[in-house]
């Protein structure tokens, strides 16, 4: 069972790397070498896509995608040696960061030793051979769960990583995989690691309805958090994407924030972000930078874990392909100051014991880590509007904490930030939260 008692998870900082193009050689070293600078950052957890060897058979693109794997016990020569793994996992630890591996139990590569060793593991068509049930995913073979063998073999390879010094998995479509594995998974690797973290990357809405009407395994993340300790936000992550364009309402997206505190477990964690290796880069979608900025922060005030992808610090605009080198042009680090005072705080007392409170859900959004004395104020400009805003605070002088800049509020106004605005403030009263008709009777107010 995943935790059920409070927990700081939705304070973590992790940081998303692929090995392949995160350094000039595309190797363990590479990351090894860097781990300092991302240490800085106020990263908690460093997360490495998948580590393992790429099959050949089928593959995309000159080199293959990381999720093809050919052997989930082995490391991928590319990168280097299990013991160049090691040594990075060794000075993770002595700078005081976790290291978490992606976990991808769905499907592997066609020429994986599965295939030879254990055909019987996989789905088949009428002639016997393995195929995908996802047939844009052409370079893999889907595993056919349950099956008591596989999930041993899974489990205990899951045991091995943890006894090798991983501290986390997350999970590729984890709603994919039934629900009794992830529970059995998540018992077996604390008989060896009881603090290993989990992060299921739950499916967007629509894949799971879609998969079920085709008689195919899929998972809610209610489910999930019977195992997980965190899930992605995929369940709301479209809106997100359309109201980051201007496309919908900011409204829309907060009221689906809001109605995920209605329908998870009191304690959930989903882990937070403006961008991943699967999706565009902020700096792409956003209709311009200071409203990717904005969106960044508002993302990172947010209740839940965030993630930082690699290149992000950069404002990096192209996402790495998965298939080839494409590596991610690092640049000055221009934003790594700005992410590194988000990620900072994360750690906060307001946000370590506080409550979320939005109180503005239009294009100048605003929120509330309440915490009594010890709260922060958060002001999201959403729409890089100008001009004054009304705000919650008492006049006086108050410092950013995103650029140390002090700020006027006079007359309960002050000037609209470029991009976002958060400030230590000291509150006597619960805030009210904003009104909405969609949540009135879901969310007492």
């Amino acid at each position: 069972m995943a935790k059920d008692t409070p927990n700081n998870d939705r304070n973590l900082v992790i940081y998303e790397v692929y090995v392949r193009n995160h350094g000039p050689n595309g190797t363990f070293a590479d990351v090894e070498a860097d781990l300092e600078r991302i240490q800085a950052m106020g990263v908690d957890i460093v997360w490495f896509m998948p580590i393992h060897p790429i099959g050949k058979l089928n593959k995309k693109g000159d080199l293959g995608c990381p999720y093809s794997i050919a052997d989930y016990r082995a490391v991928n020569p590319e990168y280097g040696t299990r013991e160049d793994f090691k040594r990075l996992i060794n000075k993770a630890h002595d700078l005081g960061l976790l290291v978490m591996i992606d976990v991808v139990y769905n499907h592997t590569a066609h020429d994986s030793v599965l295939v030879s060793e254990h055909p019987e593991f996989f789905h088949q068509d009428e002639h016997g051979t393995p195929v995908t049930t996802v047939p844009e995913w052409s370079d893999v073979i889907d595993l056919k769960h349950p099956q008591k063998a596989l999930t041993q073999y899974l489990h205990q390879t899951l045991q091995e990583w943890a006894l090798f010094g991983v501290d986390g998995f997350r999970c590729d479509v984890a709603s994919l995989l039934p629900a009794s594995f992830w529970s059995k998974a998540r018992k077996r690797v604390a008989k060896v690691k009881p603090s290993v973290i989990w992060l299921a990357e739950s499916v967007h809405a629509g894949w799971v309805a879609e998969r079920r009407a085709n008689q195919l395994s899929a998972i809610s993340d209610s489910e999930l958090y019977r195992a997980f300790d965190m899930t992605y936000d995929y369940d709301i992550w479209p809106v997100f994407q359309a109201a980051v364009k201007g496309q919908v309402p900011v409204v829309r997206y907060l009221d689906l924030v809001r109605f995920q505190d209605c329908i998870y477990p009191a304690n959930f964690v989903k882990m937070r972000c403006a961008e991943n290796h699967d999706q565009p880069r902020i700096m792409r979608f956003a209709p311009s930078r200071q409203q990717a900025l904005a969106w960044t922060a508002l993302q990172a005030f947010n209740k839940g874990s965030f993630l930082i992808y690699a290149g992000q610090e950069s404002a990096a605009e192209h996402t790495p392909s998965l298939f080839d080198i494409d590596k991610v042009e690092w640049g000055s680090y221009e934003l790594q100051d700005f992410l590194t005072r988000l990620a900072r705080l994360k750690k906060d007392r307001a946000q370590v014991e506080g409550e979320l409170v939005w109180t503005i859900a239009e294009d100048m959004v605003q929120a509330v880590w309440y915490n009594g004395e010890h709260s922060l104020y958060g002001v999201f400009n959403t729409a890089a509007e100008s001009g004054r805003v009304a705000v919650s605070l008492p006049d006086g002088f108050y410092v950013n904490l995103l650029d140390d800049q002090a700020v006027e509020v006079s007359g309960g106004e002050m000037p609209a930030p470029a991009s976002a605005f958060i400030t230590h403030c000291a509150l006597s009263s619960r805030p009210k939260p904003y009104y909405s008709e969609l949540l009135n009777g879901l969310v007492e107010e």
